[in-house]
C-alpha cells in the first residue's frame, strides 16, 4: 500500500475513535454530567479531526469542524452554558461531522445544505460568521506575529534579540517550546497562543533556530519555539492556567517584565532566605524522581519564580503516568483471524494426539499422562489468550444507537430517551460486527411500534418522554442483550387479527400469548397501517430473528400490556470454541453445549410418564419436565430409548425453561472448535454447528433450544429429513 494511503487509513481509524469519544462526551453533557474534563475531551476530539482533515485537504470537513470547534471553545471558556438547546445542537453537529468523515473516507457525498444549516445554528450561539472559517482555519485569531527571516541557502535563523529596554507597561514574557509529545496528544500551539491573546495585548516572535535541513527533518518532531510578550493586568496564575494541560510536554518560562510587573519575583539580595531555599531543594531531591522520558535539554538556569510551576508540572506528570491507559498496537483483523484458526487447529491436533496415545495404551505411563495434561492446559491457556484478543466491549455497537434514536424520534414525532447499561460487556468481535443490523431493527421497532405518542402517554399517566433501554450482560457463558421500552406492549388481539388477515395462521387457531408474540417475527408481518421510511414492509423483525439464529443465538419476547415490551437476545460469547459434553445418540457422537447443562442423572422407569400426542415427561424432585429423546428426534433410530438404557441431561434454555435430553451415554467433557455447518454444507434444523473430534471424526453440535422447541410444538420428529 502507498505510504500516504496507509497514513490516510490510520487517520480515519483514529477519526472513528475520536467520534466515539465525542458522542460519549456529548451524551454525558446531555445527562447533566458535563464537567470541565468532559468539555475538554469533546473539544480535543473535534480539534483532532479538524487537524488531520486539514492535512489531507478535506475542506468541507475542516470548515464544519472549525465552526463546531469554535462553539466548544466558547463552552470551555465559560462564555456559553451547556443548556439543553445547545447540547441538542451539538449532538446534531456530531452527526453531521460523522457523515462528513465517512463521506471523505468512502468517497460519498453529504447534504451540504443540511451541514450548512447546522453550522449556522452553531454560529448563532457564538455570534461568529460561519463563512469566516475559511479565512481563519489555523485558529490563530488576530495575533501579532513578527516574521522571522531565513538565510539561504543554509536555512539558518538568526538568534532572537531581547530588547534592550523592557516595556514600561506591566506584563509577562512567556518562552514556550513544545516537545513532540504535545502534538501526539492532539494539542495545538496555535490555540495556546490564542488563549494568551485573550489576556491582553501580545507580541509574538517565532524562533526557528532549531529547525533542521529537510533531509534531517523528523515529521513527528517539534522544532519551533515562541516568545510572547504580554502586557496587561493578567496574573501569573492566569498565564500558567493556559498551559495547565501541556506543561509536562513543553519547555515553559514565565518571567515578569517592567518595573511594575504583577506578582514579579523578588530580586535576589541580602534579604533572600537562603536556608528556606536549601530546605526546599532537599525536599525536591528526596521526592520520587519523575519517569525518565529523555527530555530535551533544559536551560542552564531557571528563574526562581518558576519553581512552583515546575513542581506542579512534576505532580501532573506523575498523575498522568499513573492513570495512563495501557499501550496498544493496531493489527490487521486478518492476522488475528489466521492466528485464531491456527490455534483452533492446535486444539484439534492436541485432542488427536491424546486419542492416539490412549489407543496405543501409553496413557498408563505416568510421565506420558502428566505430559499430556500439561499440554492440554497449555493449549487451553493459549486458546483463551488468543480469544481474548478478539474480545471487545459492546460499547462500539451501543455508541451507534443514540443517533438512530434521535433520527427515528424526529421522524415519528415522539420524545425518546435512550438508556444504555453494560457497555463494557465483552464479546467476540465477529459477534459484535453482526449485531448492528438486528439492534437497529429492534430499536426502530421499539420507537415506532412500542412507544406511544406524547399525548397518548400523558393520557395514560406516563411521562411524555418514552424510554428505550439497551443493556448487555454475561449469563451462563453467553451474552444476553435486552432491548426494552416502556410503551403500550404488544396488542395481541390486533397481532392475531393481522396474522389471520394475511393468511399466516388459521382463523380458528388456538395460540398462547407467547405464540402470538412470536408472530411478529414471521416474514411479511407488520402492524403498521401504512408503509413509511421506518416500517410497514414486514421485513424488520424477520431479519432480526434470522440474524440472531445465524449467530447461534435465540430471541424471546416478554410483553406486558400497557407497560412495555422486552426483547431478549441470547448469543454465544464466541463463534470459535465452546466447552461441550460429548454424548452418544443412536450410532452417532454429538456435542451438547456445557453452558446449557444443569445436571446429569440416571432416570428410573417409574419417573417417566407418557402424555397425549406421543410425548413423555419425567419427574425430577416432584416437578414434571418435558423429555426429549435426542436419537429419535434426529432420526438416528425409530424406537424410543427406555429410561434404564440411557442418561438424562437436565438443560436450561432461554427464558429459564427446563427440559431433559435423553441420550445413550456420556463420553466426556471437552473443549471443541466450532466449524460452521451452514457454510460448509447447509443449514440443518436442530444442529448449531460441527466440530472435529480427537479421532478425526466429525461430530455435530446440538442446537438445544431448537431441538426442544421442535419437540414441544409436535413437529416432525425426524428433523434431519425435514431439513
Amino acid at each position: 500500500m502507498d505510504p500516504m494511503q496507509e497514513i490516510r487509513a490510520t487517520f480515519f481509524q483514529e477519526c472513528e475513535e475520536q467520534l466515539a469519544e465525542l458522542e460519549t462526551g456529548l451524551l454525558a453533557m446531555q445527562d447533566g454530567e458535563g464537567s470541565d474534563d468532559t468539555v475538554n475531551a469533546v473539544f480535543r476530539a473535534v480539534h483532532s479531526v479538524k487537524g488531520g482533515a486539514g492535512a489531507f485537504g478535506l475542506d468541507d470537513l475542516v470548515r464544519f469542524a472549525h465552526v463546531f470547534e469554535t462553539t466548544l471553545d466558547e463552552l470551555r471558556a465559560g462564555r456559553l452554558a451547556a443548556s439543553s438547546e445547545i447540547v441538542a445542537a451539538l449532538l446534531r453537529a456530531a452527526d453531521v461531522l460523522t457523515d462528513l468523515v465517512r463521506a471523505a473516507r468512502d468517497g460519498g457525498s453529504v447534504d451540504l445544505g443540511h451541514s450548512d444549516a447546522v453550522a449556522a445554528e452553531l454560529s448563532a450561539f457564538t455570534g461568529a460568521d460561519p463563512a469566516a472559517a475559511d479565512a481563519d482555519d489555523d485558529g490563530m485569531g488576530d495575533l501579532d506575529f513578527q516574521p522571522v527571516a531565513f538565510a539561504a541557502p543554509a536555512f539558518e535563523t538568526p538568534a532572537l534579540e531581547t530588547p534592550a529596554d523592557p516595556p514600561a507597561a506591566p506584563g509577562w514574557t512567556v518562552r514556550f517550546k513544545p516537545r513532540a509529545e504535545l502534538y501526539k496528544k492532539a494539542n495545538d500551539s496555535a490555540l495556546l497562543l490564542r488563549e494568551l491573546a485573550r489576556l491582553g495585548d501580545v507580541e509574538v516572535e517565532l524562533d526557528a533556530a532549531d529547525l533542521p535541513l529537510l533531509q534531517g527533518l523528523d515529521p513527528e518532531g517539534a522544532y519551533l519555539a515562541w516568545t510572547v510578550r504580554l502586557t496587561g493586568d493578567a496574573q501569573r496564575a492566569d498565564v500558567a492556567e493556559i498551559f495547565e494541560f501541556v506543561e509536562s510536554d513543553c519547555e515553559l518560562e514565565i518571567t515578569g517584565q517592567g518595573a511594575g510587573a504583577p506578582d514579579a519575583a523578588p530580586p535576589a539580595g541580602d534579604d533572600l532566605d537562603i536556608a528556606a531555599l536549601i530546605s526546599k531543594a532537599q525536599e525536591v531531591a528526596a521526592a520520587e524522581p519523575p519517569i525518565a522520558t529523555a527530555p530535551d535539554p533544559a536551560p542552564a538556569t531557571a528563574p526562581a519564580a518558576t519553581t512552583a510551576a515546575a513542581e506542579a508540572a512534576n505532580d501532573k506528570a506523575h498523575a498522568k503516568a499513573a492513570g495512563a491507559a495501557n499501550p496498544t498496537i493496531r493489527v490487521d483483523l486478518d492476522r488475528v483471524d489466521r492466528l485464531i484458526n491456527l490455534v483452533g487447529e492446535l486444539v484439534i491436533n492436541q485432542a488427536m494426539m491424546a486419542q492416539r496415545v490412549s489407543e496405543a495404551g501409553m496413557i498408563r505411563d505416568t510421565n506420558v499422562a502428566v505430559a499430556l495434561d500439561e499440554l492440554e492446559q497449555l493449549t487451553r491457556e493459549i486458546q483463551d489468550s488468543v480469544m481474548a484478543i478478539r474480545a471487545q466491549p459492546v460499547k462500539s455497537v451501543f455508541q451507534r444507537m443514540p443517533r438512530l434514536v434521535r433520527e427515528v424520534a424526529s421522524a415519528t414525532g415522539k420524545q425518546v430517551r435512550l438508556v444504555t447499561e453494560g457497555e463494557g460487556t465483552e464479546v467476540d468481535k465477529t459477534v459484535i460486527e453482526r449485531l448492528t443490523d438486528p439492534l437497529t431493527h429492534m430499536i426502530r421497532n421499539a420507537i415506532d411500534h412500542g412507544l406511544e405518542k406524547p399525548e397518548q402517554r400523558i393520557e395514560a399517566g406516563k411521562p411524555a418522554e418514552g424510554v428505550v433501554r439497551l443493556s448487555a450482560l454475561h449469563r451462563s457463558g453467553r451474552i444476553v442483550i435486552e432491548v426494552a421500552d416502556d410503551g403500550g406492549g404488544i396488542n395481541r388481539a390486533r397481532v392475531k387479527a393481522i396474522a389471520v388477515e394475511k393468511g399466516l395462521i388459521a382463523a380458528d387457531a388456538q395460540l398462547s400469548d407467547e405464540e402470538i408474540d412470536n408472530l411478529i417475527f414471521m416474514p411479511g408481518f407488520s402492524t403498521a397501517d401504512a408503509v413509511s421510511d421506518i416500517s410497514g414492509r414486514g421485513v424488520g423483525m424477520d431479519v432480526v430473528r434470522r440474524s440472531i439464529q445465524e449467530l447461534g443465538g435465540r430471541i424471546s419476547i416478554n410483553s406486558r400490556p400497557g407497560e412495555g415490551s422486552t426483547f431478549i437476545m441470547s448469543l454465544p460469547l464466541t463463534l470459535a470454541v465452546l466447552d461441550g459434553m460429548v454424548v452418544s445418540a443412536g450410532d452417532q457422537t454429538l456435542v451438547v453445549p456445557l453452558s446449557a447443562i444443569v445436571e446429569t442423572l440416571q432416570p428410573r422407569p417409574a419417573d417417566v410418564h407418557a402424555t397425549t400426542g406421543g410425548g413423555r415427561v419425567i419427574s425430577i424432585r416432584g416437578a414434571y419436565t418435558q423429555l426429549v429423546d435426542v436419537g429419535a428426534a434426529l432420526g438416528y433410530r425409530t424406537q424410543a430409548l427406555e429410561p434404564e438404557q440411557g442418561v438424562a441431561l437436565l438443560i436450561e434454555g432461554e427464558g429459564g425453561a427446563r427440559s431433559v435430553l435423553m441420550v445413550e451415554a456420556i463420553q466426556g467433557q471437552r473443549q471443541v472448535v466450532i466449524k460452521s455447518l451452514e457454510a460448509n454444507y447447509r443449514r440443518v434444523p436442530g444442529i448449531a454447528a460441527a466440530t472435529i473430534l480427537g479421532d478425526g471424526r466429525v461430530a455435530l453440535i446440538l442446537d438445544v433450544d431448537a431441538l426442544v422447541a421442535a419437540s414441544r410444538t409436535a413437529e416432525q420428529p425426524r428433523l434431519l429429513q425435514a431439513g
